[in-house]
């Protein structure tokens, strides 16, 4: 009797979250433009067609990861909006939140911060982040209101160097490294907010005067 047969070895299988993940980290190693299916393929070591079992088109692919990191941010805010509270808690909510979002969904932040509106997604992507910019910008007015901060720099430019430096983590930040999550947001705090509170006296001043 014959020794049955070894049974065939597939090709390792992805469901669409493993697809999406390899094709962000190849649109952020080659760019989106110059990243096609065949070069995804190869990455995947699948064919096209199973590919397309997945996702209808390279686009659609940008799509869903440019959604992923944004819908993570504006969870951010819609939460700490819906926490109540003082503006300048809600502010702090928000710095710490979007910390924690980039180094969870670093490869998917990263692309969101390199997109130019070359297509409609990546313009529908932008508009979507300037909503969110403005969200912030309302936030920090707000803490302005309240004499939280110190009202003697623009509630935009606070917002915008805020978010500079909270973005600009993609450049260096490494997963598995001294810092993780909890501790880098602490560190953005103390540089972002610190300076920017009103101090104690000026506050009580300006309550009664």
């Amino acid at each position: 009797m014959p020794a049955p047969a070894e049974p065939r070895r597939g090709r390792p299988g992805y469901d669409q979250a493993g697809v999406l993940a390899v094709a962000v980290a190849a649109f952020n190693e080659h760019g989106y433009d110059a990243t096609s299916i065949s070069v995804l393929a190869d990455r995947l070591g699948i064919s096209k067609s199973a590919i397309y079992h997945h996702f209808a088109s390279k686009e659609q692919m940008l799509d869903r990861a440019l959604g992923e990191a944004l819908d993570e941010l504006e969870g951010v805010i819609d939460e700490a909006d819906a926490s109540g509270g003082r503006a300048i808690d809600r502010l702090e909510q928000v710095l710490r939140g979007a910390t924690r979002v980039l180094v969870d969904k670093l490869p998917y932040v990263t692309l969101l911060l390199r997109v130019r509106g070359n297509t409609e997604v990546e313009r529908r992507a932008l508009g979507r982040r300037r909503a969110f910019d403005r969200r912030v910008t309302d936030l920090v007015s707000e803490a302005q209101s309240e004499r939280a901060l110190r009202t003697d720099i623009d509630a935009s430019v606070v917002s915008r160097l805020a978010f500079g430096m909270i973005n600009s983590i993609v450049e260096w930040y490494r997963p598995g490294g001294r810092e993780d999550a909890d501790r880098l947001a602490d560190d953005v705090i103390a540089i972002a907010l610190d300076g920017l509170r009103m101090p104690t006296s000026n506050r009580v001043e300006e309550l009664l005067g």
